[in-house]
């Protein structure tokens, strides 16, 4: 994460109002609740999963085993079988 100078980015006021609680100091602002992303939304890693997933489900239906399954894609039949029954 980088660091900004509010100095540079917000209005004078504002910087001085900020002063009376903190000075010299790294200030976190949190995102907005409101414009936050979901776990892996931003890097793809949810939309890759949920592929996969799919994909598992798709194989388990047309009869492959857990066991088969777990063994293609590295998982254990346990969660191979979350991944199909859970949905």
């Amino acid at each position: 994460m980088r660091y900004i100078n509010a100095g540079d980015l917000l209005p004078e006021a504002l910087v001085r109002e900020l002063q009376r609680y903190v000075q010299g100091a790294c200030l976190y602002v949190p995102v907005d609740r409101a414009q936050r992303k979901g776990w892996g939304e931003r890097s793809g890693a949810r939309a890759m999963l949920d592929r996969r997933n799919e994909a598992i489900r798709r194989a388990f239906r047309q009869g492959a085993s857990l066991e088969e399954l777990g063994a293609a894609y590295h998982l254990s039949p346990s969660a191979i079988g979350k991944i199909v029954y859970w949905k």
